[in-house]
C-alpha cells in the first residue's frame, strides 16, 4: 500500500523532520511503501532544512530556496496520482498543510491511518 504521511513542519524545530524519519522508518517496517515530505524537501534542498532550529519558513526560502506553493503542489499531486493510504502525525490537525492533505486524501476515499505519540524523534 502506497502512504502519504502528513503532519505538523512549519513552526517545529528541523521542521519536524525526526519525527517523519521514525514514523516513514516505522511504516516501511510494517510494509508500506511511504513518501515523506521530509526526504522530498531533503532530495531538493539538501539537509540544511534540519538544520533550521525554528522550523522558519521564510529563513528555508532564504536559505536554500525552499517555496511552499512547490512543495504542496508536488505533495498533493503525488497524493492523487499514488496515494491510497494517509497516515497522519500526532499534531496534524494544527497544521494548515496536513489539513488540506488530510482533506485531499477524504475527498478521494484514501485510507487514513492516524499515528499515536510513539512516533516522536529520539534525543
Amino acid at each position: 500500500m502506497r502512504c502519504y504521511l502528513a503532519g505538523p513542519m512549519r513552526g517545529y524545530p528541523s521542521f519536524n523532520f525526526p519525527a517523519f524519519d521514525f514514523a516513514a522508518a516505522a511504516l516501511r517496517e510494517q510494509g508500506y511503501v511511504v513518501f515523506s515530505p521530509a526526504e522530498r524537501d531533503r532530495e531538493l534542498h539538501g539537509t540544511k532544512l534540519d538544520d533550521n532550529k525554528t522550523g522558519n519558513e521564510d529563513e528555508a526560502a532564504s536559505n536554500v530556496g525552499f517555496s511552499l506553493r512547490e512543495a504542496l503542489g508536488a505533495d498533493t499531486a503525488w497524493i492523487c496520482a499514488h496515494a491510497d493510504a494517509i497516515a497522519l502525525l500526532p499534531g496534524w490537525e494544527k497544521s494548515t498543510g496536513a489539513t488540506a492533505e488530510n482533506a485531499l486524501a477524504v475527498a478521494l476515499g484514501l485510507t487514513r491511518i492516524i499515528l499515536g505519540k510513539v512516533y516522536h524523534a529520539r534525543t
